[in-house]
C-alpha cells in the first residue's frame, strides 16, 4: 500500500504522536533505557541526539528511509519517512505503545490523545499556493476571491475536520500546506520546496487500560488507510500532482 502513496509524491510518511496531560520524566535512566530498548529492536536508529527542549533517537540523515523517535516535555512522536510498507512504521509505533507506559510510566488517565498521521510531499518548483488554488478549488467561490493580474495568490492551506463517531472523541483531519513565501513571488524565482498534504487520525482520551492501545492504534490505522485511499489521495493528492506535472518550469 504504501509503495503505491510513494509513487504519488516525493516523499510519504507515516508520523504517530502520543500526547500527555503530565511531563515525561526529566531523569536520564528511563530515556536512556527506552532508546536503547527501541534501537535493538530498530538498529538503525542508533543516533542519539539532544535539543533544546527534545530528546531523539534517529536513523542515519540522508537516507532515503528516516525513521525516528521524540520525547519533548509531555508528548511522544515518532515517524518513518518512505517505508517500503506502512506495517514497517506501524511496527515502530506499536513498540512506542507497548514500552512507553514502562520505560516512562505513562499511566491510561495521563493520555490527552493518540494520533496517527499520513503525511504526503509533492515538490514543485512554481508558485505553489496557486497551484492549491487550481487543482483543489477551480471554479469555485473561494477562488474567485482572486481577482486582476497583479493579485498573485500568497497563501491556501485548506483545512477540515471531521468527528468519526457519535461522542466526537475520534476525528479526522485533513490540511493542505504550500508554504509560498512573498520573497519568491517578488523575485519570481521559485524554489523545489513541498506541497504537503497532512491526514490526521486522532483519538481523544481518556484511555481506560493499557490493553486498550493496541485495538486503538489497530483502529486508527483502519481509519487512516481508508481515508487516504478513498478520499486523499483520489480528492487531493492526484489532482496536486496533476496540476504540477501539467505546468512545469
Amino acid at each position: 500500500m504504501s509503495t503505491s502513496f510513494g509513487a504519488l509524491c516525493s516523499d510519504f510518511y507515516v508520523n504517530q504522536k502520543v500526547a500527555l496531560k503530565m511531563d515525561l520524566p526529566a531523569g536520564r535512566e528511563p530515556v536512556l533505557e527506552l532508546f536503547d530498548r527501541v534501537r535493538r529492536s530498530f538498529p538503525r536508529m542508533d543516533r542519539f541526539r539532544r535539543f533544546e527542549e527534545e530528546l531523539a533517537l534517529e536513523s542515519a540523515e540522508g537516507d532515503a528511509q528516516y525513521s525516528w523517535l521524540s520525547l519533548n516535555g509531555n508528548s511522544i512522536r515518532s515517524g518513518w519517512v518512505n517505508p517500503e510498507t506502512v506495517h514497517d512504521a506501524y511496527r515502530l509505533h506499536q513498540l512506542v505503545l507497548e514500552l512507553m507506559p514502562f520505560y516512562l510510566t505513562v499511566s491510561p488517565i495521563d493520555v490527552e490523545f493518540i494520533e496517527l498521521v499520513f503525511g504526503f510531499d509533492l515538490i514543485a518548483e512554481t508558485n505553489r499556493s496557486e497551484v492549491v488554488i487550481n487543482a483543489l478549488l477551480g471554479r469555485s467561490p473561494l477562488a474567485d476571491l482572486i481577482g486582476g493580474d497583479l493579485e498573485t495568490p500568497l497563501d491556501a492551506q485548506p483545512f477540515i475536520g471531521l468527528c468519526l463517531n457519535e461522542d466526537g472523541t475520534r476525528q479526522a483531519f485533513i490540511e493542505v500546506k504550500p508554504r509560498t513565501r512573498a520573497e519568491e513571488i517578488a523575485s519570481g524565482h521559485y524554489d523545489a520546496q513541498p506541497i504537503s498534504v497532512y491526514l490526521t487520525v486522532r483519538q481523544c482520551g481518556p484511555i481506560r487500560a493499557l490493553e486498550e492501545l493496541a485495538a486503538t492504534f489497530g483502529t486508527l490505522a483502519g481509519y487512516a488507510e481508508r481515508l487516504a485511499e478513498e478520499r486523499v489521495v483520489p480528492h487531493i493528492v492526484i489532482p496536486l500532482r496533476e496540476t504540477i506535472l501539467s505546468n512545469p518550469r
